[in-house]
């Protein structure tokens, strides 16, 4: 097999044309056989096969920057920079990461794993190497659902204007996660389907090249009857407005095809972009067939593509679609808003059902907040639903636009905490920090999924402001959904295990690590008391009071970042309030990124667990000399 023989890009060179497609057919049967076991990005990186191995074959890594926007569709890239005997370790706790990462190869010059950074990057390593004098290639790969994130254009812009050597190259796909929106993808559609464009281009082309290379006016001449054809046929030719030299589009299959359009691009001065269109899921049928589902997917059975999920109980996500769709019954103002991820927040049902209430922006975070803001402002009730490591990238808007101006915007915050194999860049760990300091916002989190069901009404009936709900990337516990919904008064905690010896507070999930950890005691005859700290903001002040009086140690317990969360909240509350003597322990997830892995193994890494529990209240009660084991 020619993929036995492949270890580092310099292998490739010994390699014929002719026998590129063979090792692209061995490329994607062992990612379709390796990802049945371990789950991942399948359909992204069968389409890209062919692009990856040609841009290999040609330049050469490290010294030729590669830089894939995202990072989901490297692993064909990985394969070919020396860590195909890694794949068995796929996204597995200290295994081989899901995304470019720095430290696993010299070959991985930027990490990704938000959209639309790559041409900005690329930009940044185009502008040091001609400082530095160096020649090296830059190659920006990405895909044309990022290209319509704002941080791409503006990167555009740039590129177009500074005129360095650079090469954007296009993977369209017509897909991001979801379907791609917008103007920019019906652009894409039309030079993609215009067979009168990409025929008269030629003609012109051919046309040009006999004209003798005689300088002056003619030659100025033929180049904007050149343009003139492409106006013609295509309007706007929009990159090429924006300063770059447009090739394509190309099969992204064709490998003949890609080789010889890559060397056309390479022989011209200034920043060129070539259009590639690809398949998602190319090669594998199931995948062929719903590259959504198979975007990102769970191992399965390679000859029926039947996915082997464990049966459990519904995830938050699936809760929050289905409450949404009832609450949307009741309420003709409520709209649903989602930045590309329709599938992935649970919304597919509220789109079937409210088909004119349902926004998809793309990929446009930024653009998505300041929208939900204006919406609200008219008298809407518009729900974000965003992924909590997404919403980062609209902080200024949030700010801004949303809380600022107290718009009655509701934040469906999903993925909130460890996120498990999509690792360090998709944990959603940050939110509560970053969004609990801002005015005018409420913040909170269920402890079951019937409990977010309530918060939901209560968002829906809050009329004060922003207020925002974060839930887990996880299945709920099995509780009886409630078939009314009430709201649940503002800033309010409730005891859901009585104890008189410590108190923890405990929000979201940690709620039942909580009352295993409290169980445990029990049995030592330590009463824990177990409270859901459910409001991040405003707190319990009232409960808050109490336990103070009452001096019982204090334990909080959340999987968001200990700097600025919820233990910050109730230490500066005592501490404004000059409330001193008590004892408040923090336990969060530290300083520092945790990687890929089960999100079973990232909470022990982080000592989110019932046995770390159980440890901190021995050390508050006993390694201090507290004696108020004395009421037992």
């Amino acid at each position: 097999m020619l993929l036995e023989q492949i270890n580092q890009p310099s292998d490739l060179k010994r390699l014929t044309k002719e026998e590129l497609p063979v090792l692209a057919e061995e490329i994607r049967q062992f990612l379709i056989e390796k990802l049945a076991v371990t789950g991942g990005h399948l359909a992204s990186n069968l389409g890209v096969v062919e692009l990856t191995l040609v841009l290999h074959y040609l330049y050469d890594s490290p010294r030729d920057k590669m830089i894939f926007d995202v990072g989901h569709q490297a692993y064909v890239h990985k394969i070919l920079t020396g860590r195909k005997e890694r794949f068995d370790t796929l996204r597995q706790y200290k295994g081989l990461c899901g995304f470019v990462k720095r430290a696993e190869s010299e070959h991985d010059v930027w990490e990704a794993g938000h959209s639309s950074t790559s041409l900005s990057a690329a930009m940044g390593m185009a502008l040091s190497r001609d400082l530095k004098g160096d020649s090296n290639k830059v190659i920006a790969v990405i895909g044309d659902g990022a290209l319509t994130g704002g941080m791409a254009l503006e990167a555009l812009n740039h590129i177009g204007h500074e005129k360095k050597n650079l090469m954007v190259v296009l993977n369209d796909n017509e897909m991001s996660i979801a379907p791609n929106v917008g103007a920019l993808h019906n652009y894409l559609c039309k030079i993609r389907s215009d067979r009168n464009y990409l025929k008269a281009k030629e003609e012109v082309e051919q046309l040009l090249k006999k004209i003798p290379a005689i300088g002056g006016k003619l030659a100025k001449t033929a180049e904007r009857v050149k343009d003139g054809f492409k106006y013609l046929v295509v309007s706007g030719m929009l990159f090429e407005e924006f300063g770059l030299k447009y090739f394509g589009p190309v099969d992204g299959h064709d490998i003949d095809k890609l080789i010889d359009i890559f060397q056309q691009a390479s022989r011209v001065n200034g920043p060129v972009l070539i259009h590639v269109v690809t398949r998602k899921g190319k090669g594998y049928t199931p995948a062929e067939a719903d590259s959504h589902k198979w975007h990102g997917i769970s191992p399965y059975k390679i000859e029926s593509g039947q996915v082997l999920k464990a049966v459990g109980n519904p995830m938050y996500t699936e809760v929050f679609g289905k409450t949404l769709v009832e609450l949307a019954e009741q309420d003709d103002r409520v709209v649903a808003v989602t930045p590309a991820m329709p599938g992935g927040s649970g919304l597919l049902g509220f789109a079937e059902r409210f088909p004119g209430r349902m926004i998809d922006v793309g990929i446009a975070e930024q653009h998505a907040a300041t929208m939900c803001a204006a919406l609200a402002m008219e008298g809407m009730k518009p729900v974000f639903a965003v992924y909590s490591t997404f919403l980062q990238r609209a902080y200024d808007q949030v700010v801004h636009d949303i809380c600022r101006q107290s718009a009655n915007v509701i934040f469906a915050i999903d993925r909130a905490g460890f996120v498990g194999p999509d690792g360090e860049t998709h944990q959603g760990v940050y939110d509560i920090a970053f969004m609990r300091h801002i005015p005018n916002i409420v913040l909170m989190m269920p402890k079951d999924e019937n409990e977010l069901r309530h918060m939901l009404k209560t968002a829906l009936d809050y009329d004060e402001g922003p207020i925002a709900v974060r839930y887990p990337r996880v299945n709920g516990v099995g509780v009886e959904l409630d078939a009314e919904l009430l709201p649940i008064p503002i800033g309010t905690w409730e005891v859901v295990r009585p104890g008189d010896h410590a108190a923890v507070f405990a929000i979201g999930p940690m709620v039942q690590v909580a009352e295993e950890a409290a169980e445990q005691l029990r049995r030592e005859g330590i009463q824990l008391r177990v409270i859901n700290a459910r409001f991040m903001k405003p707190l319990d002040e009232a409960m808050l009071t109490t336990l103070a009086r009452e001096q019982l140690p204090m334990i909080v317990l959340e999987e968001g970042s200990v700097a600025g969360g919820l233990g910050s909240a109730i230490m500066e509350y005592y501490a404004q309030h000059h409330v001193f003597g008590v004892k408040v322990k923090p336990i969060g997830v530290p300083d520092c990124f945790v990687e890929h892995g089960s999100i079973k193994e990232q909470r022990q890494e982080a000592g989110l667990t019932a046995e770390q529990l159980v440890k901190e209240v021995h050390t508050m009660l006993f390694a201090h000399g507290d004696n108020r084991m004395s009421r037992a």
